[in-house]
């Protein structure tokens, strides 16, 4: 009872709170689904092994995924801040600097999430009575688009700039109303009406001619491309960006949990339910894409635009356009589309919000309204204009193929090695949760993954230094993909060595550090009696 009283008395003003496991499981779900799920796994799957690909993914989310999920929210459930105060608490000013660079992370993704968000939502509107007609590729980056040679203008799009609006305003109001009233009841309404459109969408698409044909091109395992690395490396890639660890969500989020919640089961719950909607995502774009190759007489794997942008907007477009019942499957498809991106937004921006409100003690409204508000301004005037496509291709790619992976590589290193409180996060998960999380854990974080990652950051850093992303210009890429980068860790530097509004040592960790799990169990039961 003493120990529960002087960490709160200890402790930095309450912070806003989950009502409820079920509250902080569909959120974190919310935030893990997204756009990647229903249009870069299928691809992916599809260009490594097929049902093979399956192998190394289970591998990747129970070596990499599950355990760098538990850390982040250990991370930020023991030390209860935002991704730079949890850092700070545990790791000095290093751990600090790493936060703000998540942070910044999110200041880029949020600013481009918010226009693809925009897209899936016209598209929603388009699909009433087809809008895109036959040519579904013209369309897009022609009419709707309106796509520009010049890799900058400030030609404005009405099409791309009213929506872009319209979600900023949907965004911050719902930021606006809070953690409780705001992101919570987005994500409780959002994500059951997600996953039970696309059941729909999936069961409507297992019905459509050829649908069978475009299942076996996902599903029929080519095992030997398991002895390729790079199956490999796509794996863990797919596992790692779709579960949003390393970045700042999960710490964030955690740091809403109550005291004494349950970590690791809620934990295994948003993983294998990512996983699992992941997987019903293939299953519906592949029974999809079996229809479209059927009409078009190929092969599924003749087809182009089988993932990332070029399958929502493009490919699926000219399918929908060919279907009987055209207009009801696109408005599932992106309405789907539309929900998963936004959950994630928030998510994105809610990181934001907490750093800034942590350091420099702003009001909800005063973040949400004063920094929300510019973000908004700079994603319109880069992304409701003739060049945000290739603006969005860009950054996307940095943000998150250095940008994230660098962020996790250097949080392990900092957290595992440097600072040495792999036994500390270990016992604090343990303490609070149904099983021990032990050793093996301790190795998969410590070892296993800065390896993993460390060798994707390097690989991935080779790659685009000897050939250029998507064949644009080097010098616009040096700019645009690198220059992000380079904004990130200015950024980062700057508001670490900028003063905090509340002393962020002002804090006393609950259960202490224990001699073994059965005094922190004691510790535990004790708070509860009290």
């Amino acid at each position: 009872m003493t120990q529960t009283k002087s960490a709160e008395a200890g402790a930095a003003p309450r912070r806003a709170e989950w009502t409820g496991q079920v509250g902080f499981i569909l959120s974190a779900v919310g935030s893990a689904v997204g756009l990647g799920n229903i249009w870069r796994f299928p691809g992916v799957a599809y260009e490594n092994g097929g049902g093979a690909f399956l192998i190394p993914y289970v591998v990747a989310l129970l070596t990499a995924g599950i355990p760098i999920l538990f850390l982040d929210y250990a991370i930020g459930h023991r030390f209860r801040g935002s991704a730079p105060l949890a850092l700070r608490r545990l790791a000095g000013r290093l751990g600090e600097g790493i936060g703000w660079f998540q942070v910044m992370i999110c200041v880029f993704i949020a600013i481009y999430y918010t226009a693809v968000l925009a897209w899936a939502v016209s598209y929603f509107v388009f699909s009433f009575d087809l809008r895109w007609g036959a040519d579904a590729a013209g369309f897009f980056s022609g009419e709707y688009l309106q796509v520009a040679e010049a890799p900058f203008t400030l030609d404005f799009v009405p099409s791309v700039l009213i929506p872009l609006v319209l979600m900023w305003v949907v965004a911050l109001a719902i930021l606006g109303a809070g953690v409780v009233r705001g992101v919570q009841l987005l994500n409780v309404v959002a994500v059951p009406l997600l996953v039970v459109g696309f059941l729909i969408l999936v069961i409507r698409a297992l019905f459509l001619p050829g649908a069978l044909d475009g299942l076996n091109a996902l599903f029929t395992p080519d095992f030997a491309a398991l002895a390729n690395p790079g199956v490999w490396v796509a794996a863990y890639g797919q596992v790692f960006f779709s579960l949003s660890v390393a970045f700042g969500i999960m710490i964030t989020y955690a740091s809403y949990r109550r005291r004494k919640s349950n970590l690791t089961t809620p934990g295994l719950v948003v993983a294998f339910g990512n996983s699992s909607f992941e997987v019903l995502a293939g299953i519906g774009v592949f029974a999809t894409l079996g229809f479209f190759a059927s009409q078009q007489g190929v092969a599924v794997g003749e087809l182009e635009g089988l993932t990332g942008v070029g399958l929502a907007f493009v490919t699926f477009p000219a399918i929908v356009a060919q279907m009987p019942g055209g207009p009801f499957f696109g408005i599932l498809f992106f309405g789907a589309l539309t929900l998963a991106g936004l959950t994630s937004l928030i998510s994105v921006m809610e990181v934001i919000l907490a750093g800034v409100m942590d350091k420099f003690g702003l009001s909800r409204a005063k973040a949400v309204y004063g920094l929300g508000g510019v973000i908004a301004i700079v994603s319109v005037i880069l992304f409701g204009t003739t060049s945000g496509l290739t603006a969005l291709d860009t950054i996307d790619n940095w943000a998150n193929n250095i940008g994230i992976v660098g962020s996790a590589v250097a949080m392990t290193v900092t957290v595992l090695w440097i600072r040495r409180a792999g036994t500390q996060l270990s016992g604090h998960l343990s303490a609070l949760s149904t099983f021990r999380v032990g050793r093996v854990w301790l190795f998969l974080v410590s070892v296993l993954g800065p390896i993993v990652l460390g060798y994707m950051l390097i690989a991935t850093i080779v790659n685009l230094i000897a050939e250029p992303y998507s064949g644009y210009a080097p010098g616009y890429l040096l700019v645009v993909g690198w220059g992000s980068v380079v904004i990130m860790i200015v950024a980062s530097i700057a508001l670490t060595l900028s003063p905090w509004r509340q002393d962020p040592d002002r804090f006393t960790l609950w259960p202490p550090v224990p001699a073994d799990r059965a005094s922190v169990v004691r510790t535990v039961t004790e708070g509860d009696r009290s």
